[in-house]
């Protein structure tokens, strides 16, 4: 095996290959020497593109189990705020309480939980703790709509109850803590329940700070996901109408064609779908990778904190877990051999 093919994972046409675990990257050959400037060296992280919501970056020099690290700490591990006491006072919709409830605890609020505190089940609820929300909508008939009105909307008042009619009651020093940016849902336009006249619902909701290991509604991500970096070899020259074929097996821009003959141009637009290796006049013309050690990782956050802010929280957390088995190292009186 050549010393490229070490670093890389192969996709067949119908199989995967050199898809062996190292134990950290540039392990190859059996060679266990841990060599911590070379991985200081070889260590990047590249920001891709960056906004509010979502976020991709390039892990690079790191083994398949640090990235999946990352992401199981953001989907399960960094803490979040949710709605998770709802104190019902009224409720004549067709939701049943237990439903209502569980959709409202859903929200994404907009609220920073590292400017909060644990709260456990026997704690008394404070400023430091918990988040309060009052909910209160009653639908009624329109005065002013059109006799023949048959939308919803026009026809009543209040037809919809939306994540927008959740209004923060602040307490303690919350008003003076939060006045640049006070506490609401990220989204004003989440439908909670649609009402007709008649109907009402009225409740006070607690909001308090939780992990999503616990519940998902305290989960800071939609998502977060990694994919391995794209390496598309043309071994020989893949020309005319062949280059045209070829071409089309990839996404547009992954291929392009200069003075009649293929060329890569960027393989991070890849999908791994593998549609040349189908085709018989490229066989043996063409190399499907993926470099071992370079992630391409992408987290949605629900808008509670920035995805950069939550991957330095995930980061955080692995540092966490790692000085506690350090510490449990040391407690067995076994050495730990590096500090942080």
């Amino acid at each position: 095996m050549t010393d490229l093919m070490k670093s890389r994972v192969v996709l067949g046409a119908h199989n995967v290959s050199h898809v062996s675990s190292s134990d950290f990257p540039h392990n190859y050959d059996g060679d266990l020497a841990w060599d911590i400037e070379k991985f200081k060296k070889n260590f990047k992280v590249v920001v891709g593109s960056l906004n509010e919501m979502d976020m991709e970056f390039d892990l690079i020099g790191i083994d398949a189990a640090i990235a999946n690290a990352f992401r199981r700490i953001l989907i399960a591990e960094v803490p979040t705020m949710a709605i998770e006491s709802i104190f019902f006072h009224d409720n004549n919709s067709v939701l049943f309480d237990e439903v209502l409830a569980h959709r409202i605890g859903l929200v994404p609020l907009n609220a920073d939980p590292r400017l909060f505190e644990f709260r456990q089940w026997d704690d008394t609820p404070t400023d430091l703790n918990t988040i309060v929300f009052r909910l209160e909508v009653k639908c009624t008939t329109n005065p002013k709509a059109l006799p023949d009105e048959v939308d919803p909307k026009q026809k009543y008042i209040n037809s919809n109850v939306y994540s927008k009619d959740l209004i923060w009651q602040p307490k303690g020093a919350q008003e003076e803590v939060f006045a640049d940016k006070p506490i609401k849902p990220v989204h004003d336009d989440i439908l909670l329940a649609k009402l007709r006249p008649g109907q009402s619902i009225v409740m006070d909701l607690h909001a308090q700070k939780g992990i999503g290991k616990e519940h998902a509604k305290w989960s800071p991500v939609a998502t977060a996901s990694y994919r391995l970096l794209p390496d598309i070899q043309i071994l020989k020259p893949i020309t005319g109408d062949d280059a045209i074929k070829f071409q089309k097996c990839f996404p547009k821009g992954t291929i392009e064609i200069e003075k009649g003959q293929a060329y890569v141009a960027n393989p991070r637009k890849d999908t791994a779908s593998r549609e040349c290796l189908r085709h018989k006049e490229f066989e043996d013309k063409v190399r499907l990778t993926r470099v071992r050690d370079h992630f391409i990782f992408s987290i949605e956050s629900t808008g509670a904190l920035t995805p950069d802010a939550l991957f330095e929280s995930a980061a955080q957390v692995l540092i966490d877990k790692c000085k506690n088995m350090k510490q449990a190292l040391n407690d067995m009186g076994l050495p730990a051999t590096y500090d942080e």
